[in-house]
C-alpha cells in the first residue's frame, strides 16, 4: 500500500470518523463549549465588513466544492459540458475567493493586532483560522493550475476521487487522484485535516446554523392556556 493510498484513499474516512464521533461526544458532553466564539463585542471596528466578506465568501465556495465535485458528469453534461463547467468554476470561485480572502485577511490582522482580542483568542482559535488561510491560498492557486488544462480532464479525476469515497470505494479514489498537480494534492489533503480537527474548534458552530432552521421547523406545539382568575 502506497502513500497515495493511504492519504487519499484511507485518511478522508479517518478524518471524517473522527469528524462525525468528536462532534457527537462534544455536543453531548460540552454543549456550553459548543459556540461560535464571537470576540465583536471586544472591537467592532470593521468588524462587519470582514465578517460578511468571509462568510458569504466561503459559503459560496463550499456549496461550489459540494456540487462540482459530487455532481456526476452524466447529469450536468444535460446543461453544462465539462471545460465550460470548469471555466464556471475558475470564474465564480476566484471571485467568492477573493471576497473571501479579503474578508479573512481582515479578521487575521484584527485578531493578531488587537491585544484585547488576541487575549481571548484561544490556540484552537488562531490555529484554525490559519488553516483556513493556508486552504484558502491553496485553492485560489489551483484557478491559475486549472488554466494549463481547459479541458476539464482534472476537475473529472477530482470528482471520480470525491463520488469512489462516496461510493466506499478508497483504492479507485486514490487511484483517480493520483495524477493530479501537487497543488491539488495538498488543498485536498488540508481539507481532510480541517475536518479532523472539526470537532475540536469553533467550527462547530457551522452544525447549528444548518440544524437549528430544521429542527425550529419540526419542533411540536407548544401548548398555551389562559391563566383563569
Amino acid at each position: 500500500m502506497n502513500s497515495n493510498t493511504i492519504l487519499f484513499g484511507l485518511y478522508p474516512y479517518l478524518a471524517m470518523l473522527v469528524c462525525l464521533i468528536g462532534c457527537w461526544v462534544r455536543y453531548d458532553r460540552e454543549q456550553y463549549s459548543w459556540k461560535a466564539g464571537s470576540s465583536q463585542v471586544l472591537r467592532t471596528r470593521g468588524m462587519r465588513l470582514a465578517s460578511n466578506a468571509f462568510h458569504v465568501g466561503i459559503l459560496f465556495i463550499l456549496a461550489g466544492h459540494i456540487v462540482g465535485l459530487l455532481l456526476p458528469e452524466s447529469v450536468y453534461h444535460h446543461v453544462i459540458s465539462t471545460p465550460n463547467k470548469q471555466l464556471l468554476a475558475m470564474v465564480s470561485g476566484g471571485l467568492f475567493g477573493v471576497l473571501c480572502f479579503v474578508g479573512m485577511t481582515m479578521l487575521i490582522y484584527r485578531r493578531f493586532t488587537d491585544q484585547r482580542v488576541r487575549a481571548s483568542s484561544s490556540f484552537s482559535d488562531n490555529l484554525v483560522l490559519i488553516l483556513l488561510y493556508i486552504q484558502l491560498i491553496l485553492g485560489l492557486s489551483t484557478i491559475y493550475a486549472s488554466s494549463q488544462h481547459l479541458d476539464g480532464s482534472v476537475m473529472v479525476m477530482l470528482a471520480n476521487w470525491a463520488q469512489y469515497l462516496v461510493l466506499f470505494r478508497p483504492f479507485e479514489a486514490a487511484a483517480s487522484i493520483a495524477p493530479v498537480a501537487l497543488v491539488y494534492k495538498l488543498h485536498v489533503f488540508l481539507g481532510m485535516t480541517i475536518f479532523l480537527i472539526f470537532p475540536f474548534t469553533r467550527l462547530v458552530h457551522i452544525i447549528s446554523g444548518v440544524t437549528a432552521p430544521v429542527k425550529y421547523l419540526l419542533r411540536n406545539y407548544q401548548i398555551v392556556r389562559q391563566k383563569r382568575a
